[in-house]
């Protein structure tokens, strides 16, 4: 396991006051989330079909400093989160930096983690600040399956780059070129979604990680029409107004699907493992396109400029587990040892953001966590705890929202620190899995304004 405590150098208030907090550092500033924002996260091939990564990466960040009034020239630096790069902008921050209208004196470069990339921005950020190099970071994520790069064959890509050579020897060496292909060989290559090393898709491994916690298909159907029952009530309310920035005029996030029900989503046969497994289109995130930002800065540095921060960045940390059995379990594992780490217990936190990657693998992971033999056996121990579906995910999930790879981190501690703040809860906990056999989990303090 890697893993990365951050802690500040000064108590909690609160239940956590006369905690130890222990960790790594023994930097007394304290990380504070500002602000953040999304663009509308909408179903791939729709809304934003005509343009690129790049552009949504802009539309994101122009909304962040448009939002909290920043001057980016006081930027210290920028990251942003993908996982699909497109070659022309293979570092997407410094182009998305640049057309933003921040200065090109910001340094910027991007991060790749799968599905926890925007988180790896915002904890890179942070141990940026703790180190004393920055003391405004931004931190942003991306992903657009509307406009994936789409490439020839292998073995087309290396006549492509054989033939200057063969031209030179006219017809005959061009033609010959053409010796041992195929059929096949003229098909185009999209991106993978297979992991290399595994050969499987996410799917697949989650399917069979819901059978061995023995979660049923109609548990993971009855959480799938929850999580957009929710997602579609937030917005009705309007508590999703404060992070969602406009794009062309229009706020709707258009994977959210108000009027389904039990009796919709247990119409769909499986789309992994047929014919009898239990992950379908419904219960599993969909493609998605979207974009988004998160603000941190030292306290000291918010408070100088006249902030009022949302939140405190307590704590991360990153897992890895077996990716051929336990693909998607590590929030199990990042959550138990992050917690253990700050002394804190489940029944402590107020607001739980849970990635929704498919229906399955989150009640995997809460049946584990609630587990008794698995805390034994694989936890150290002790059991992290029985989670409370009234604290985790009220306003909707990826499932609902939809899941753009690399901008889900920031949508999860965007939406964690306001719920603080509207909730009056003192502490948040996030978690994610990646591929990989990759997870992440932080916590979060409310800031008291």
């Amino acid at each position: 396991v890697s893993d990365m405590i951050a802690t500040s150098g000064k108590h909690f208030v609160g239940k956590a006051f006369k905690r130890s907090f222990g960790g790594t550092s023994t930097s007394s500033k304290n990380i504070v989330v500002v602000d953040g924002v999304r663009i509308p996260f909408t179903l791939a091939g729709t809304t934003y079909s005509q343009y690129m990564a790049v552009d949504l990466t802009r539309f994101a960040l122009k909304g962040l400093l448009t939002k909290t009034a920043l001057d980016p020239a006081s930027i210290d630096y920028l990251y942003t989160g993908t996982v699909i790069q497109e070659p022309r902008t293979s570092n997407i921050a410094r182009e998305a930096s640049m057309l933003s209208g921040i200065p090109i004196s910001v340094p910027s470069h991007t991060i790749t983690q799968a599905c926890i990339s925007s988180n790896q921005c915002i904890t890179t950020g942070a141990e940026k600040i703790l180190s004393g190099q920055a003391d405004i970071v931004v931190a942003s994520g991306v992903e657009t399956f509307s406009d994936v790069p789409i490439r020839f064959s292998k073995a087309i890509r290396q006549r492509l780059l054989q033939y200057p050579k063969a031209a030179k020897k006219g017809l005959p060496g061009v033609l010959g070129l053409l010796k041992g292909l195929g059929l096949k060989d003229l098909a185009p290559e999209a991106p993978a979604i297979a992991n290399y090393t595994t050969g499987e898709v996410m799917g697949n491994s989650s399917d069979r990680l819901s059978a061995k916690f023995g979660v049923s298909r109609q548990q993971q159907d009855e959480f799938t029409v929850m999580s957009h029952h929710r997602a579609a009530a937030a917005h009705k309310a309007g508590l999703y107004q404060d992070e969602i920035v406009a794009v062309d005029g229009r706020t709707e996030e258009n994977g959210i699907k108000a009027d389904t029900s039990m009796e919709k989503v247990s119409k769909l046969g499986p789309a992994f493992v047929k014919p009898h497994g239990t992950h379908t289109a419904a219960n599993s995130s969909f493609l998605t396109d979207g974009a988004s930002a998160v603000l941190i800065m030292s306290e000291e540095k918010a408070l100088e400029l006249g902030y009022r921060p949302k939140a405190y960045l307590r704590g991360w940390i990153y897992s890895a587990v077996d990716p051929f059995e336990e693909l998607l379990l590590g929030p199990t594992f990042a959550t138990s040892r992050l917690l253990a780490r700050l002394n804190l217990s489940l029944a402590d936190i107020g607001v739980v953001e849970f990635h929704e990657a498919f229906a399955g693998q989150v009640l995997s992971n809460i049946t584990a966590m609630a587990s008794d033999k698995f805390g034994q056996e694989r936890l150290g121990g002790k059991k992290v705890g029985q989670m409370d579906f009234d604290k985790m995910n009220t306003l909707g999930g990826s499932l609902a929202l939809g899941h753009p790879f690399g901008a889900t981190g920031c949508r999860l501690v965007t939406t964690a620190s306001n719920r603080l703040q509207r909730e009056n809860q003192r502490f948040a906990l996030l978690t994610a899995c990646a591929d990989g056999g990759l997870a992440h989990a932080c916590v979060l303090e409310r800031y008291d304004n």
